[in-house]
């Protein structure tokens, strides 16, 4: 086997996405260049070590246990975890609603707690980022305008004359127009969730923070809310969104989960989604990284398999070889699929090449033998869900494998 290239820590890949905001009108607090382009490439998160400690009468309780993450402008982002996981804590870090008690935390290129004032702090939380509450949080003598109005008048933000139409824009643009002067009693949760929105929107800010923001509504709602964030992240917006509801995790472009304080590995998530949250921790805990440059044989056929794999980025290609080393791609694996689990479950060697791609290098997150062994026995659902995959990648080897030999068979006229 090829030995790899040195393990070194992953860099978040850029998300592209398209700028086109005519509904939107431009924000005058996005950091722009010289040359006034705005510079999508950049990460609109940046947490560093982040730690939070709580003290109490009985002693002291770490909340947030070194964080670090990354989140790229458009992306749109679930964050999953289970009661007392520290997800709120860690929306707050992000909202600059608590403080972290190490580390730091930079939104859109701003440090927002080195240094700076709460008074400054909430300026800056006014201009820059939209909250969107599950409970809606709307001011029930005013009507839907008027809240959507209300933060540019705290922001101080648009001429006075110009709020009444820009608030009556972000109603439209949330399908609300017609209800623009009805109080929140007198529309549907659903509604007053898209009025929510529309007043987190009221600013333009880059970032929109929604805590369980579908906790209260039916599904059809709940659609209507998730599709109208799809939209916003195609349009340049970073979205971040706390759930508990597994259906909506599908539908966003990163799914970070958090497990006692800590987060686990997002590739280790989606590899092995059946695991339970411990499982996927210990396994985070114990990867290594090990990278491939193009071409670069990963397991060779007929060889002992001491690892799993999980690929971070990069394309794995599978290939069958006959005698005369004349080769056939049985499959091409991408990121967040794995390999290895064949043998390690069945016992045996390799039945086939496992290579890097031509395209670049490849990334691949590996278990050793008795950590995997020891974790899939204790999750029978990840047993049986890994041993379907292996029957149909040893049905697709067989059928690659009788294709070649009927191939070197005569034809029988």
């Amino acid at each position: 086997m090829s030995t790899p290239h040195a393990s070194r820590k992953r860099k978040p890949a850029l998300v592209q996405h398209e700028m086109s905001m005519s509904d939107l009108t431009p924000n005058p607090s996005l950091e722009r260049s010289p040359t006034g382009v705005l510079r999508e490439g950049e990460s609109m998160i940046d947490m560093h070590g982040i730690v939070k400690t709580f003290k109490n009468a009985a002693g002291e309780f770490i909340v947030l246990k070194g964080i670090d993450l990354t989140i790229n402008r458009g992306e749109f982002v679930s964050i999953v975890g289970k009661s007392g996981s520290g997800k709120s804590t860690l929306l707050n870090m992000i909202t600059g609603i608590d403080h972290p008690t190490e580390g730091r935390v930079v939104i859109g290129g701003t440090d927002i707690y080195t240094n700076v004032t709460e008074s400054q702090r909430s300026k800056w939380r006014g201009r820059n980022l939209g909250i969107i509450f599950q409970f809606f949080q709307l001011l029930p003598m005013l009507t839907l305008l008027e809240n959507v109005m209300l933060p540019m008048d705290y922001a101080d933000m648009y001429d006075f004359d110009e709020r009444p139409e820009r608030a009556l824009e972000m109603l439209k643009l949330v399908g609300l127009e017609k209800f623009a002067n009805k109080l929140p009693a007198l529309v549907s949760t659903g509604q007053q969730q898209l009025a929510a929105i529309a007043r987190a929107l009221a600013c333009d800010p880059p970032l929109l923070v929604a805590d369980e923001p579908t906790g209260n509504l039916d599904t059809k709602s709940a659609n209507t809310i998730i599709d109208l964030f799809e939209e916003l992240s195609r349009r340049g917006k970073t979205v971040v969104m706390v759930t508990h509801d597994p259906s909506l995790t599908s539908r966003t472009t990163r799914n970070i989960i958090i497990a006692d304080g800590e987060l686990i590995d997002e590739t280790v998530a989606r590899s092995l989604p059946w695991l339970r949250h411990r499982h996927m921790m210990e396994f985070t805990k114990l990867i290594e990284e090990r990278i491939y440059p193009a071409h670069t044989t990963i397991i060779p056929r007929n060889e002992h398999i001491e690892h799993f794999f999980m690929i971070r980025k990069g394309e794995v290609e599978v290939v069958l070889q006959d005698r005369k080393n004349k080769e056939t791609v049985i499959s091409r694996l991408k990121p967040g699929e794995f390999f290895g689990e064949m043998e390690l479950l069945r016992g045996g060697k390799s039945i086939a090449n496992v290579r890097a791609g031509s395209d670049d290098h490849v990334e691949v997150l590996t278990i050793k033998r008795e950590d995997f062994k020891r974790v899939i026995d204790e999750s029978p659902i990840t047993a049986e869900a890994i041993g379907k995959i292996v029957q149909q990648r040893l049905e697709a080897h067989r059928t690659a494998d009788g294709r070649k030999k009927n191939k070197k068979k005569p034809l029988v006229e």
